[in-house]
């Protein structure tokens, strides 16, 4: 099939190489434009571009497709179909009716829950069990089409939106590829969204990720996993904020006559930490300009003792990076 492929991440990314392998003739692939990031703030492209010019691939990155010059661009190029994957900009209604088979759209969730943009860190923080990849036929709704392919997996325990990303763009990837070879022979069934059961995954914002520890440890323990790798779940001690990176709940005695956030033991390995139900054990920190360490590293230089106490107001959003 003749595709026009959107998308600018690493999820996008494995999507397009699927297509890619499946010798679909991509006619173009849209992308967002470079931005600066990193220390230096260099111009980087995105990993759908670096893909692209792999390739070969014709790259247009326009800022927006409400204007006619690129909506014309893209009817020249008479594509069967064009497949979107977290691309960032808003598909108008005139370029939505441009391919034959319109627009499909690869979302990280079982629609209709978790529509918008950030559907695995919601499934997560939720306490889901289970979520998937959507294929939907796009309108101009917010993730409101109808759905031609629902792929499910299962949420482990100890999963994080790293591994939970990489899982599901795997799974997207190779649903989008099935979809396309079904497409042309007329062997997808569109099936309508039940609205009543919607909910939205609205964008992550810096401050959620700063702990409450009131909060249950259940909870804090999704909010870890959610939050990494980005933002990073924080809390504050003292004067300075401190990244947890990875922890679990854990039963401890200690935790009855404890404080909420006060460090109820300290050992090699991890700090227990009482929250309002429950302890999350931690192991895995990092302070502001350092790296990512596992806890007996982290105490060398820097002695937590049974009786402090973490911060339980909303730390600074200004969480290091």
């Amino acid at each position: 099939m003749k595709v026009i492929f959107a998308g600018t991440p690493l999820f996008a990314a494995d999507a397009l190489g699927a297509l890619i392998k499946a010798n679909h003739q991509i006619v173009a692939v849209l992308t967002q434009p470079d931005r600066p990031a990193g220390r230096g703030m260099k111009s980087i492209a995105s990993p759908v571009k670096l893909l692209a010019q792999q390739h070969h691939l014709i790259v247009m990155q326009p800022q927006t497709l409400k204007n006619s010059e690129i909506q014309m661009q893209l009817r020249q190029l008479n594509a069967d179909v064009m497949v979107v994957a977290a691309y960032g900009l808003i598909l108008p209604k005139a370029v939505l009716d441009i391919p034959r088979f319109g627009c499909l759209n690869i979302h990280a969730s079982l629609l209709p829950r978790w529509r918008g943009a950030a559907p695995i860190q919601r499934a997560l923080l939720a306490g889901d069990k289970e979520t998937g990849i959507t294929i939907m036929q796009m309108d101009a709704g917010l993730d409101t089409g109808d759905m031609l392919l629902k792929e499910s997996l299962l949420i482990n325990t100890d999963e994080t939106a790293a591994s939970l990303h990489d899982k599901l763009s795997a799974l997207g990837a190779r649903s989008i590829a099935k979809v396309l070879e079904l497409l042309p022979h007329g062997q997808l069934m569109a099936v309508k969204q039940n609205d009543n059961e919607a909910c939205y995954a609205a964008k992550i914002n810096k401050s959620e990720a700063a702990i409450d520890w009131h909060r249950p440890a259940v909870q804090i323990d999704r909010m870890i996993r959610a939050f990494n790798p980005s933002p990073g779940a924080f809390t504050q001690h003292q004067d300075w904020l401190l990244k947890i990176w990875h922890a679990k709940v854990v039963a401890d005695k200690n935790v009855r006559t404890a404080k909420i956030g006060e460090i109820v033991s300290v050992d090699r390995s991890s700090i227990t930490v009482a929250c309002g139900e429950g302890a999350l054990q931690i192991t895995v920190v990092q302070k502001p300009g350092g790296k990512k360490l596992n806890v007996a590293d982290f105490l060398t230089g820097n002695p937590l003792r049974p009786g402090e106490v973490f911060d339980t107001v909303a730390a600074s959003v200004n969480a290091h990076d």
